[in-house]
């Protein structure tokens, strides 16, 4: 499985920005699809994520600004990011998983500054 990500940049706070990540296979068949983000000098922390059914969680940082989604048809997993701060710059990474396993798309770095 192939996960190619886009849509990063620098953006004002304030701003928004759209993530997306394209997967090789069907989305639907994955179990969980999900957005981690890694700020400078720190760990990477989940962010976001969706279930095969649809339903979303989202983490307390990012809630009411961030919304998850996907793209069936073009099996492609969105991040769509508003309201954008300082604190929510790094580099960001699509993941699903499928049973035991797990795939990783390519960080998309993310910068929130004036």
């Amino acid at each position: 499985v192939q996960l190619v990500g886009s849509g990063g940049g620098l953006v004002q706070p304030g701003g928004s920005l759209r993530l997306s990540c394209v997967a090789s296979e069907n989305i639907l068949s994955f179990d969980h699809i999900y957005w981690f983000r890694q700020p400078p000098g720190k760990l990477r922390d989940w962010v976001a994520g969706m279930s095969s059914g649809g339903t979303t969680n989202y983490a307390r940082s990012v809630k009411g600004r961030f919304t998850v989604s996907r793209d069936n048809a073009n099996n492609t997993m969105y991040l769509q990011m508003n309201s954008l701060k300082p604190e929510d710059t790094g580099v960001y990474y699509c993941k699903v998983d499928r049973g035991y396993y797990v795939y990783w798309g390519q960080g998309i770095q993310v910068t929130v500054s004036s």
